[in-house]
């Protein structure tokens, strides 16, 4: 028991832990009830987890927000729909476990099934006459009508046999009937990736699978998956050696066992006809062990950058709708309004009917941009350092060794892995904190992916040389826009040393505006383009049978869009109430609360037993 108590002592998150467990009794038992009821999920969400609309009020209150009707009406849609998650989780609970019991079933049944019909052909002397006389395969053949496919035969046996288990098994249990979502859009800067996050917060401890994405992070772990499925499916094994283990165990002869693998093989097969749904399942939908329950997706910024997004978007989001996957997604755009090019309409407009059919649309009609308000009211914007001159420098240093410090000095390079295999290297870094240059990170091909990987190794970013974004460095404005964005949506702190203001930094200079929409086509990450192209090349994801083209079309409005929002977060991201939040939403410190608790429990069950 000792040791649990030093492990509390020891630890730099735990004060209110120690004050609580040397109030607690001396008995063993007792103090491990009371604090693991302490650590229970469902108690610190009812604790410290306020609903969106609490949380709001409760910014307002304490003068860190302005009220506005708009975002207000927002967070009181969200509470609503918190507030019918907790009956919702219960019933997708109860419809996991039937749904399980369902599949089982109905797998020993198809598998009962199948072995009958083999037993049936294996005891038939003219289906061994066929499977073995040419002559008779070569007048079969001739007899085939040419606009037979191939395969036409299993799609027929695998129709009887579904057919015959639904009438054996029942049809599939049917899922409760998911709330309503929310679909939030409104001008840069209205909150609405703010109430968001105070929605998902607020999940925790109420539904079991969560997830939070902004548009980059999903696109590349949807091609991530994708390309890993179709690796799969190249490299399968020969028939023979691919056979089900249940299948070799049968007392059937080899010729038997192949047919009966063979059956096997088409039917997974027209599972993974449609690539975009088995992704969903196996990316989005993803789950811990046997956990069942609800799902939550909070998708920020959706957008249609380019046909592959259309697509895509349309596929799985259609599946985790269907499947009662509850959706909170913001935008800067109404949904019927986010194609303007009127790229592959027809999908397009499926997706749009999804959203509409399961998402409440909710406009925040402010024009504020409220992050210069929050800004307006800070004291200093102390983590934006500029011009670049000798006190800036110097400040800049302190501020790095200050920090450094802070978490141990051993400043070291890292090497940290990036999505598709790939590595990065970091120069300097600490613990948790990690120092740039401006060149090094958007002078470079680097894309989306890399800052991804920058954003969650390190819950402290610092840049130096940031230059005034023109017409002549487009790329390296295009990539800075990229890694700001990743930056704030997994809530880094961002310390840089720049050559202007954060107003003046997209102005352009006497080489030309950045904003020439004529020259300019703004592509938020140029390396995922071709990685999608890649992995397309290798097997369409179109109806037409062949890859789909890859084109960025991001309209004029659509890069101003950019530019305002990268100036607005980065105001936001100086001012006290993001820089509060670093250390309860960067996931680097998610994974030492977790360790914490992980830590916590194995020490508990250890002192139980003593």
């Amino acid at each position: 028991m000792r040791r649990f108590w030093n492990f509390l002592a020891n630890n730099n998150n735990s004060n209110n832990l120690i004050q609580l467990a040397f109030s607690i009794p001396t008995s063993n038992n007792f103090r491990a009830t009371a604090f693991r009821s302490y650590c229970d999920p469902s108690r610190i969400r009812h604790q410290n987890r306020p609903g969106p609309l609490v949380q709001y009020k409760n910014l307002v209150d304490q003068g860190k927000l302005q009220h506005d009707p708009y975002q207000e009406s927002v967070a009181t849609e969200l509470e609503k729909l918190l507030a019918r998650l907790e009956k919702y989780e219960r019933e997708m609970e109860e419809y996991h476990v039937n749904l399980s019991n369902w599949e089982k079933n109905r797998e020993n049944e198809r598998r009962r099934i199948l072995t009958e019909e083999v037993e049936k052909q294996q005891t038939d002397e003219d289906w061994w006459k066929r499977l073995n006389n040419k002559i008779t395969e070569r007048w079969t053949s001739r007899k085939r009508p040419e606009n037979v496919e191939q395969g036409v035969g299993k799609w027929v046996s695998y129709l009887k046999r579904e057919k015959k288990l639904d009438s054996l098994v029942g049809r599939r249990p049917t899922a409760p009937p998911a709330p309503k979502g929310l679909y939030i859009y409104g001008s840069v800067g209205s909150g609405k990736t703010m109430l968001m996050d105070m929605f998902y917060s607020a999940t925790e401890g109420i539904v079991k699978h969560r997830r939070r994405y902004h548009f980059h992070e999903a696109m590349l772990r949807i091609n991530e998956h994708m390309h890993k499925i179709w690796k799969k499916q190249m490299e399968e094994k020969p028939l023979q050696s691919s056979i089900a283990g249940w299948i070799m165990n049968l007392p059937f002869d080899t010729k038997a066992k192949e047919w009966l693998a063979a059956e096997e093989r088409y039917k997974q097969e027209v599972q993974m006809k449609n690539i975009l749904p088995a992704v969903a399942d196996k990316f989005f939908l993803e789950r811990e062990g046997d956990e069942k329950g609800a799902s939550i997706l909070c998708f920020d910024e959706i957008q249609t950058v380019d046909v592959f997004a259309i697509v895509a978007l349309s596929g799985i989001l259609s599946r985790l709708l269907s499947s009662g996957t509850i959706i909170v997604g913001t935008s800067n755009r109404a949904p019927k309004d986010l194609n303007e090019a009127g790229m592959q309409r027809e999908i397009f407009q499926k997706l749009v009917s999804k959203l509409e059919e399961h998402c409440e649309k909710v406009l925040i009609g402010s024009e504020i941009d409220y992050r210069r308000y929050i800004a307006q009211r800070s004291v200093n914007r102390v983590h934006y350092l500029w011009p670049i001159e000798r006190e800036t420098i110097d400040e800049f240093e302190k501020k790095w060794h200050n920090v450094t410090d802070t978490f141990g000095g051993n400043i070291i390079s890292n090497t940290i892995s990036v999505m598709f295999g790939r590595t990065l290297e970091v120069p300097e870094s600490c613990d948790g904190v990690a120092r740039f240059t401006f060149d090094y990170l958007c002078g470079r091909p680097l894309g989306a992916a890399d800052y991804i990987a920058v954003a969650e190794n390190y819950h402290t970013v610092f840049i130096s040389d940031i230059p005034v974004m023109s017409m002549r460095i487009r790329d390296k404005a295009r990539r800075f826009i990229t890694l700001i964005d990743e930056l704030y949506n997994h809530h880094s702190c961002l310390c840089c040393l720049a050559s202007s203001s954060i107003d003046e930094l997209f102005q352009g200079t006497e080489e030309g505006t950045l904003f020439d929409l004529e020259s300019f086509q703004f592509e938020t990450e140029a390396e995922g383009g071709r990685l999608r192209r890649d992995v397309l090349a290798e097997g369409s994801v179109g109806s037409g049978g062949t890859p789909v083209g890859i084109t960025s079309i991001l309209s004029g409005q659509e890069e101003m869009f950019a530019f305002q929002r990268a100036v607005s977060r980065l105001i936001e991201m100086q001012t006290p109430l993001y820089l509060d939040r670093v250390s309860n939403f960067h996931p680097y410190f998610q994974r030492q609360h977790k360790k914490f608790r992980k830590d916590c429990d194995s020490l508990l069950s250890e002192s139980s037993s003593i």
